[in-house]
């Protein structure tokens, strides 16, 4: 398996640097990780971190399209997207 965090689904070269400048550098980091606590980093150096980008990292550690997520997971996210808004 390549240590690049864009082989990842839903990963870019984009959101790739931005892990990286929060100290997550592979894949296997961001799955030790979660997608919650890297959105919780990301959302200190990108204010403008979103939804999308939560759900991104879910399905990128669940090695699935961020649109494939389960419908229960999803709204998981969401609320935890709200929370982090407040």
């Amino acid at each position: 398996m390549t240590n690049e965090l864009t082989s990842l689904p839903n990963i870019g070269k984009v959101v790739a640097e931005k892990l990286k400048e929060v100290g997550i550098t592979t894949p296997e980091d961001l799955r030790a990780v979660g997608a919650e606590q890297a959105f919780i980093r990301l959302q200190t150096i990108d204010e403008g971190a979103c939804l999308c980008m939560l759900q991104g990292l879910e399905g990128a550690v669940q090695g699935i399209r961020w649109h494939n997520l389960p419908k229960e997971r999803k709204e998981e996210l969401k609320q935890f997207f709200r929370m982090r808004k407040m």
